[in-house]
């Protein structure tokens, strides 16, 4: 039909206009050229006020803060910019020579912006270019620091307010309050999308339902609660909030405080955390690795079962793709060799022999409680538990405990084991040796430093281990009350 048209048009219209579609085509291609070239991040910056020759750009990273980029000044402002795009987040322009810094959103749509404002007041002076996630998030931190005036009017006023003036000044808190929060919730309503919004969501208090029962039976409701509903307004799936302030802050408080510290409750916190950041791969990675980390040096008594946990569910499983295969290996057999010897395993019986060159074996050793301390004469660590191992035994030896005290030595150092005895009169021990390491008992209990404790039961099942000597009377002490407890209340 364009061209049945055109046939009926003079020549020369018809020529002007095909050089006005050329010309506007050409625009076009132009400016789609112009939106595509825009590769990376080009970030302008204008400070009144600061007068420095570099500007920093940084980011939050779990519990850190990182640089990413300096920019020189140049005519009294500052450029970062680079071929590669920034990952999305809360970002830091920092300020020399004292590390003030304010805040930017950056995301996969607001990488190319510009802003001006002052060295002393840069959130109230912010002015924004192109940055429509920056523009919303800044009108939200304004409308925040216009109410402080009157919040702190009121704070001041409780002070000294009779009871009659508290209760008008409460009801002008709680409407003051309501009035942050309807702010809130009409951004995040009609800005669903931006970073803004998910960042003041993510901060939003948690509504807690009311709870009927007694006042214990409340809190421990309102806790169950908490466990449940702590991520309803964090998505932890979300790329953006790696880099943010708070999250880092909000997983930890989830697995170390709002969880029973226990290895296994531990380990299911961290696998509810890791299953719902699963669909961006970054946060997965991020806390996949931390978590098996934390676990690995973690101070607390059986952490070693959440740090089996993770590489069973996880590592061996083929989910941690980006892990080398050389360290994968290791981490995986260093899982193994570690879950023979999780509290409430079975510990692995070993042959040793007295220094009279008698068999002994762990298992067949008759106690009610067997304490299996592995040490050497020549470690710092050992001689500084000598005296308290030494005390420990005297007191509790006559209540169904031996000491069983294996010296980590070989052939002909051996003799150094019984001279050390001898001297620090700790004869009344069952000391074991195994002079050729036929057992192959520093493999199977992954001695890799002395000393190390195992605490065993009459079944020789580990009820404790890896503590320090001076721990040794207040863990035998708990563990013969629990065990009283429960011969007192067999149901239970």
């Amino acid at each position: 039909m364009i061209f049945g048209v055109f046939l009926y048009e003079p020549v020369l219209k018809l020529l002007t206009n095909m050089r006005s579609l050329l010309f506007v085509l050409t625009l076009f291609l132009a400016a789609t050229w112009s939106l595509n070239a825009q590769k990376g991040y080009a970030i302008k910056a204008e400070i009144e006020g600061y007068e420095e020759e570099e500007l920093y750009l940084g980011y939050y990273y779990g519990n850190k803060q990182y640089l990413v980029d300096t920019a020189q000044v140049q005519g009294g402002k500052f450029l970062f910019k680079d071929d590669e795009p920034l990952k999305p987040g809360l970002y830091l322009v920092v300020m020399a020579p004292d590390n003030n810094f304010f805040q930017l959103i950056v995301t996969e749509e607001e990488q190319h912006f510009a802003f001006s404002t002052t060295k002393d007041a840069p959130s109230d002076n912010m002015k924004l270019e192109n940055a429509p996630d920056n523009t919303l998030f800044y009108n939200y931190m304004q409308f925040l620091e216009q109410q402080k005036p009157a919040a702190e009017q009121i704070r001041v006023a409780m002070e000294s307010a009779t009871d009659k003036e508290k209760k008008q000044l409460e009801e002008d808190r709680s409407k003051l309050d309501a009035e942050v929060r309807q702010y809130q919730e009409d951004l995040i309503a009609k800005y669903p999308k931006t970073l803004t919004a998910a960042i003041i969501k993510a901060n939003l208090p948690l509504e807690m339902p009311e709870f009927e029962g007694t006042d214990q039976e409340v809190q421990r409701k309102r806790w169950r609660y908490s466990q449940e509903h702590y991520f309803d307004n964090i998505d932890l799936a979300d790329p953006r909030i790696l880099r943010t302030p708070f999250l880092f802050q909000r997983v930890d408080h989830f697995v170390n405080k709002l969880q029973v510290q226990h290895p296994d409750t531990i380990a299911r916190a961290i696998e509810n955390v890791l299953e719902k950041m699963k669909p961006a791969e970054e946060n997965f990675k991020f806390y996949l690795i931390h978590f098996l980390n934390e676990a690995a040096k973690s101070k607390m008594v059986g952490m070693d079962a959440a740090y089996v946990y993770i590489v069973e569910k996880y590592y061996a499983t083929g989910q941690a793709s980006w892990t080398d295969e050389e360290q994968l290996e290791k981490i995986i057999e260093n899982a193994k060799s570690l879950k023979p010897l999780l509290i409430g395993k079975t510990a692995p019986d070993i042959q040793l022999q007295t220094k009279e060159g008698e068999p002994t074996s762990l298992h067949d050793i008759d106690a009610e409680y067997t304490i299996l301390y592995f040490w050497r004469y020549d470690c710092g660590h050992c001689k500084k538990s000598t005296p308290d191992m030494k005390e420990f035994y005297d007191k509790y030896k006559d209540k169904g405990v031996k000491l069983v005290a294996v010296c980590t030595k070989f052939t002909d150092e051996i003799e150094g084991c019984w001279d050390y005895i001898d001297e620090k009169e700790i004869g009344d021990w069952l000391h074991l040796v195994d002079p050729y390491h036929r057992s192959r008992y520093m493999k199977v209990y992954n001695i890799k430093s002395t000393p190390q404790i195992y605490v065993l039961d009459r079944n020789k099942e580990i009820l404790s281990k890896r503590i320090g000597a001076e721990q040794l009377e207040e863990v035998m002490d708990r563990i013969i009350e629990m065990r009283g407890q429960e011969e007192d209340n067999p149901e239970k």
